[in-house]
Formats: structure tokens, sequence, C-alpha cells
């Protein structure tokens, strides 16, 4: 207390000063209404931007539950258009569920080896499987390899083991999407016949003829393309839409009916021997 009386003695003259200018703005404000007016104006001024502000800080931490939400809600509209995909194909008379989709994330990314693998936060328990496909939002990023309780790993499209069924979108073109270990961004689609006709700019999709990815999934674009001669196939380059160094969603997507095709075909090749 002894401390705050000895500040106000000390300071007793610039106090007052300060009390006499607040006093002496308020009546200034009050009779005159240019004055009134500009005061406001300034107060609506400044809590407006303390308010943008406040509105800002909240959004941002709200950011994570947002894309939590669209993440969410891009699964089920994924879903329905897969399986729409899969009904119009298959002409069915009634309609049933083809494809399941899941979100994860990736908390494990490499790019920069011949043998590229994918870490990603959902396993067993979350009924991910080997053999199901992994997309994001942009395109396709690889299929699931091994799965422990709460992970699985995830062969990435950038590996030299990968080999994937795809064509060129709007035609009945298909070859194999393989990678030349040479440049994160491009990938190879091999047997392609020469009398295709390809322009440089075309799109790249899944072609559905595995029991893994839904047919149409986004792949990449003709970058290049060269003949082999030889064997009178095309070699495409193939840029991806995805940016195989900054990927967090993910989407798992689920053939209900995986293992029924499997073992169908597998007697089948049983029966040809």
């Amino acid at each position: 207390m002894q401390q705050i009386i000895s500040f106000i003695i000390r300071y007793k003259n610039f106090l007052l000063y300060i009390f006499l200018m607040i006093i002496s703005l308020g009546f200034t404000i009050q009779s005159h209404s240019y004055h009134q007016s500009r005061f406001f104006n300034s107060s609506n001024w400044i809590t407006g931007n303390i308010l943008e502000a406040s509105n800002n800080v909240t959004s941002y931490f709200g950011l994570d539950e947002e894309n939590q939400k669209l993440v969410e809600e891009n699964q089920r509209l994924r879903a329905l258009l897969f399986n729409e995909a899969a009904i119009d194909t298959a002409r069915l008379d009634s309609v049933r569920q083809t494809y399941t989709v899941n979100t994860g994330k990736v908390i494990k990314n490499s790019f920069s080896r011949p043998l590229n693998y994918i870490t990603i936060d959902k396993g067993q328990k979350d009924n991910v499987r080997p053999d199901m496909g992994v997309i994001t939002s942009k395109g396709i990023l690889g299929i699931v390899e091994n799965t422990s309780n709460n992970y699985a790993t995830v062969q990435s499209i950038l590996n030299e083991k990968s080999n994937i069924n795809a064509k060129i979108k709007g035609t009945d073109h298909f070859g194999s999407l393989v990678w030349d270990t040479k440049r994160y961004n491009v990938v190879q689609l091999i047997d392609i016949p020469r009398l295709v006709t390809l322009t440089v700019g075309d799109t790249i999709v899944t072609g559905g003829m595995s029991s893994i990815f839904p047919e149409g999934i986004p792949v990449g674009t003709i970058q290049k393309f060269d003949l082999n001669t030889s064997q009178s196939f095309y070699t495409i380059d193939v840029e991806l839409f995805n940016d195989m160094t900054n990927i967090k969603n993910i989407y798992i997507v689920s053939n209900e009916y995986r293992e029924e095709i499997i073992n169908l075909e597998n007697k089948t090749n049983e029966d040809d021997q």
C-alpha cells in the first residue's frame, strides 16, 4: 500500500494531466457531433479488428476439426461414386455395395528409394487388410501390403515392384503402371499398342481390370511417350496428380467381393490344369 501511495505522490503531476485530458476529451466528444461520430467510428473499427483477430485465432485452432469433417464427407461421397460406377458398369438390376471407403492419415512416407513404402494409422482393428487400394483426393497412392493391429504399410506407386492396371481415360486401351525409379513425380504406363493415338496431356486412370481399385481413379497425365519398335508397344511417362512428397489424408478402398472373385479365379485356373 505504501508503494502505491509513493507512486501516486511521485507521479502526481503526470497522473493529474492524464485525468484532466480524459475529462476534456469527454466534454469535447459530447459537445461536438463531428468528434462524437469520429470517436464511435474509431471505437467500432478497433472493436471490429479485435473481433476479427479473435475469430481468426478461433478458426485456426478449429481447422483440424473442420478438415476431419471434410475428409469424412469425402469418404461418403467417394463410396457413393465408386459404387455408382460399379453398378453402371455391371448393369445390375438391384443396387449392391461393391466398395467401401475408410479414411486414414500418413505417418511415414518414403519416395527416394527404389522400394518405397508408406505407413498409415489404420490397421486390422479398422478392417484394413493386405491388397486394399489406397488413394488420396487427387489420385492413386498404392496398395496395402502388411498390417498390424493399429497400422498398415502401403506399397507406394513409387516402388519398382508396383504393377497396377491403368488405361487412357475415355478409351478401353489398358496397360500396366510401373515405376523406373528415376523421378518421384513420374511413373510409366507400358503395354499400350502402337495403334493407339496418344496426345501429351491425356489423362491416365485406373483400368478396373483388377479387384483392388475401382475403374476411373485418377493417376496423372501423359508427359511424353516413346515407341518400342521391336515390340510395337509404347512406353508412356505419366506425371502424377499426387505430390508424393506431401501426403497426409488418405482413403482406403475395399472391394467387398474381392475374396469371392479371387477364389473363383483360382478355382477356374485349377480346373484348367
